[in-house]
């Protein structure tokens, strides 16, 4: 484990380039990101996610939930990269100064972009795979990432438009289940013909779909396109699918939010493969 140090100016050359992090040309260029909060923090450090760095207030030490991955940072732990982490007591203007909230918790960590291949997606059988085409609320697409993972979906494949996968916001609504499955970024034109070469049924949301989200068999190998709040898929995405699925409203309501929408869908496909 590296020596604990504190910092406590907010002109620390480390503490700029922590701050450069909250601008996503920073984040692309660096491959890190900022997690923020005791919960996200945790997640991120059991998950194996390299972390470079975890500054937690001065003042109020070390948060108890962490207390464990501290303690055996010395030592190969099961309970993530410690060894590799640098633990750093910072003051609370410091942490605020990085957090994209107006009342943080008391810690946030540096950490990588995890590594995400479509490969690994597309050597799954029966795959189960979101793919998101031009989402822009970042609350949506946490949503999305969270709700694959309570389902145990595959994976997630985020196409160009998307609004960032590390957006604070993003981040905070995954509650940390972008730590736990792949999520890939990619044009969408050129990873669903690939997931079709290896016999994927593609199905998007429409209004004019010829399936009822309860009467597709999701039991294959299906990854379920959702698009824009606004506009929903693309035309260059939706001249790709195989199959369009429409979830069915007694209501007045026209349409559903995305993430909920998605929601229906993937506990559907659950049902149908688990139940």
């Amino acid at each position: 484990m590296r020596e604990s140090l504190s910092i406590t100016s907010i002109q620390n050359n480390k503490v700029k380039s922590w701050v450069q992090l909250k601008e996503r040309k920073h984040r692309n260029r660096e491959g890190l990101f900022i997690v923020e909060g005791i919960h996200l923090v945790q997640e991120a450090l059991r998950s194996g996610l390299q972390v470079d760095v975890v500054a937690y207030d001065l003042e109020k030490g070390i948060p108890q939930e962490l207390e464990p991955f501290h303690n055996h940072a010395e030592n190969a732990s099961p309970l993530g990269r410690g060894n590799n982490t640098e633990w750093i007591a910072v003051t609370d203007a410091i942490i605020r100064k990085c957090s994209d909230t107006e009342t943080p918790q008391p810690v946030i960590a540096i950490a990588h972009k995890p590594s995400a291949s479509v490969d690994s997606l597309l050597a799954s059988p029966n795959s189960l795979v979101v793919v998101v085409d031009g989402v822009q609320d970042p609350g949506n697409l946490g949503t999305i990432i969270r709700t694959a993972d309570a389902v145990g979906a595959d994976g997630v494949v985020i196409g160009k438009g998307t609004v960032d996968l590390y957006n604070a916001k993003t981040i905070r609504s995954t509650m940390g289940s972008l730590f736990h499955l792949p999520v890939v970024e990619g044009d969408l034109t050129e990873l669903l013909p690939a997931a079709q070469a290896h016999g994927v049924r593609l199905a998007s949301t429409s209004l004019q779909a010829t399936h009822s989200c309860y009467s597709y068999d999701y039991r294959q190998a299906s990854w379920l396109i959702v698009g824009n709040e606004g506009q929903g898929v693309s035309q260059q995405v939706q001249a790709l699918v195989d199959d369009t699925i429409i979830i069915p409203m007694r209501g007045q309501a026209e349409s559903l939010n995305v993430a909920m929408a998605t929601t229906v869908l993937l506990y559907e496909a659950m049902r149908q493969r688990h139940f």
